[in-house]
């Protein structure tokens, strides 16, 4: 059976980052045979063969260990060598397999809800890209006779590797780019959650010299959002910065990959905001980054080279490299969610960062941090130097993403007049603009941006703002959602 019908009958497909679905409809079988149909792909490339090394790891998910055991034992059956690199970053296992050259998966549903999980799939040196994904949809997988029971489970029990511990290599790599005491002098809140990153991030602060107060640690999972902040994240935020003994807050979702930092005040700091400072401190040449972000970043004017994707890492992977190869340099890319990307190297101060082309929570943390307190400054008075462009983005849960297509092909299909029923305009040539890149983003005349998408890993509809003042985007996020609610409304 051609990957592809695993897909259409386990309702587990491909999303913007890896192959995600509910934990019940993500069983053992189905498991196995999409890293059965992942190692085939990579061996029609040359980068996997029997014998060949491929690193596993994974977030704290509740479902997270069976499901890895489950993609070992397809390793295994493949004469793969897994590579056991425990629970840990996504970006931490990509920097020790992409420096291996060899395959690498994740399983993680980042930040999802804990009923649902995925795995992310990696090459050799670098991410799974879509054209990879379609090349692995049309391979034949038949699972193995006597192998799983009736409803998908394995039959025998599966043991994972020994540990193969890459935590020291990720964070040396920041140690020694930014040094022993850039941080020094700075007391560093860390939100632990239940990120898999969490006590990874208290090791990096204390290598750079700072203090790291470790804060909300949870023993179950909490799905955290850095495009969609929870507001009991926005409150706690603010009443650990209450006392004002805190620099700054930082966190990242679920697998680590996407990072989330508070100013001395509390207040969380959008990714594509954080995006545009750490390019800056890079001093990046060439910026890739999704249609969805803040347009701060052409108005900053630092980068020669602005390229706008589809939302997630692969198309921003994609189109980073093109600039790259174009001798475009540094060459980076970020996404609205505050994963930040390396095509190519980065020399600063006489020391050099090597390329990593995957989502990172920490090298953009690390870069605000480091510019304020090279400014003397907080992080507060560093976003106040960027233009004033403010987005914010929210979700309308339990949305099938067949009736967002639906609805929004209809809006699309007569943009004036459905923004005008929708309440966002009031005459026809108030809307200035239609992207169709990714979802439907409308520009008004006024600057204004609403920008209307399915989630690409769950039934959720987001729904992304951009004006000249936070207010503004806060009173236009909420005009955007009562609208789309009455879309929920209608197929209900």
């Amino acid at each position: 059976m051609k990957i592809a019908e695993w897909m259409t009958q386990s309702g587990v497909a491909f999303g913007t980052s890896g192959a995600r679905g509910l934990v019940t409809a993500m069983t053992d079988a189905v498991c196995f045979a999409y890293t059965v149909g992942y190692l085939r792909h990579l061996s029609t490339l040359g980068e996997f063969a029997p014998g060949t090394p491929v690193a596993v790891a994974g977030d704290l998910r509740p479902s997270t260990p069976r499901i890895l055991r489950a993609c070992v034992a397809a390793i295994r059956h493949m004469e793969g060598e897994p590579v056991f690199c425990g629970y840990v970053p996504t970006p931490a296992l990509c920097l020790h397999a992409f420096a291996q050259g060899y395959p690498s998966l994740m399983v993680t549903g980042s930040h999802i809800p804990a009923d649902r999980n995925g795995i992310k799939f990696n090459r050799a040196r670098g991410e799974f890209l879509k054209s990879d994904e379609a090349a692995m949809r049309t391979l034949d997988v038949d699972l193995p006779e006597g192998w799983f029971d009736a409803d998908g489970a394995l039959v025998a029990p599966v043991e994972l590797p020994e540990l193969t511990d890459v935590v020291p290599g990720y964070v040396a790599r920041y140690r020694a780019f930014f040094g022993a005491d850039a941080l020094s002098g700075l007391r560093l809140g860390v939100y632990q959650h239940s990120a898999v990153g969490r006590d990874v991030l208290v090791r990096v602060v204390e290598a750079l010299g700072g203090t790291a107060v470790p804060l909300g640690r949870a023993e179950s999972f909490i799905p955290v959002d850095t495009e969609a902040v929870r507001p009991e994240d926005a409150a706690l935020a603010r009443d650990w910065a209450a006392d004002g003994t805190l620099d700054a807050i930082l966190t990242t979702d679920g697998d680590s990959d996407r990072p989330l930092l508070a100013d001395a005040q509390g207040n969380w700091l959008r990714g594509d905001v954080l995006g545009i400072l750490a390019a800056r401190f890079l001093g990046a040449a060439a910026v890739t980054t999704p249609v969805s972000s803040n347009t701060a970043l052409e108005k900053s004017g630092f980068a020669r080279d602005v390229r706008r994707t589809r939302i997630g890492s692969p198309f921003v992977v994609a189109a980073m490299t093109d600039a790259a190869e174009a001798g475009i340099t540094p060459s980076v890319g970020y996404e609205a969610n505050g994963g930040f990307l390396l095509a190519t190297d980065i020399g600063k101060d006489g020391r050099t960062l090597h390329a990593l082309p995957t989502r990172d929570a920490v090298l953009p943390m690390l870069c605000a941090l480091v510019a304020a307190r090279r400014e003397k400054t907080g992080l507060a008075a560093l976003v106040a130097t960027l233009p004033p462009r403010f987005t914010l983005s929210d979700r309308l849960e339990n949305m099938p993403t067949a009736q967002s297509l639906a609805e929004i092909g209809k809006l699309a299909s007569h943009p004036a007049e459905g923004a005008m029923a929708l309440g966002f305009i009031r005459t026809p040539e108030d809307l200035a603009h239609v992207d169709q890149t990714d979802g439907l983003r409308m520009t008004f005349a006024n600057g204004e941006i609403i920008h209307l998408r399915p989630s690409g890993n769950a039934p959720e509809l987001r729904v992304y703002v951009e004006a000249d003042t936070q207010a503004r985007a806060a009173e236009l996020l909420r005009t955007g959602i009562d609208a789309v609610s009455v879309w929920k409304d209608r197929g209900a």
